[in-house]
């Protein structure tokens, strides 16, 4: 079993298997947040594109401590 680089926050619960699957989707979100900061570099990224972004970084901080 790989090693998770991460934790639920004080006082989430959730089935493991749940955080598991949801701590995947973080990491695509992560991955997500690097592309649309490169965009930005090049000033194409649509400013409801980094807002979407941004909302799911700062949800997924409510779950997760990474």
């Amino acid at each position: 079993m790989e090693k998770q680089s991460w934790n639920l926050q004080p006082g989430v619960q959730m089935d493991p298997k749940l955080a598991e699957e949801v701590a995947r989707m973080a990491c695509a979100l992560k991955s997500l947040d690097v592309y649309t900061s490169m965009l930005l570099d090049d000033e194409g990224c649509p400013e409801d594109l980094r807002q979407t972004v941004q909302e799911g970084l700062d949800a997924m901080a409510r779950v997760f401590q990474w």
